[in-house]
């Protein structure tokens, strides 16, 4: 994988964050990296709660200071209008 800073990637499934911390660079794996993959296969395979990978995938992020928290508002959800926003009674 290309790895680019400004890169945003939406990591949903479980399987995403298994992929996403496979494909991280050999160069930057440490203990962190390799104790978040190990609770994401702990979940996968049902010996660990899912919010524990979620919380260490979180972790990671944040320790790794590429944890982005998307907006409530995604910019293709609002609708530009050409109109005044008077409604005619």
């Amino acid at each position: 994988m290309n790895w680019r800073k400004d890169r945003i990637r939406e990591i949903m499934p479980l399987d995403d964050a298994i992929d996403f911390l496979e494909e991280w660079p050999e160069r930057e794996r440490d203990v962190i990296h390799d104790a978040t993959l190990k609770n994401c296969y702990m979940a996968h395979d049902g010996h660990k709660p899912i919010h524990v990978a979620r919380d260490a995938i979180r972790a990671f992020g944040k320790k790794k200071g590429i944890l982005v928290k998307a907006p409530a508002v995604l910019p293709w959800m609002v609708k530009v209008g050409s109109g005044t926003g008077v409604v005619s009674p």
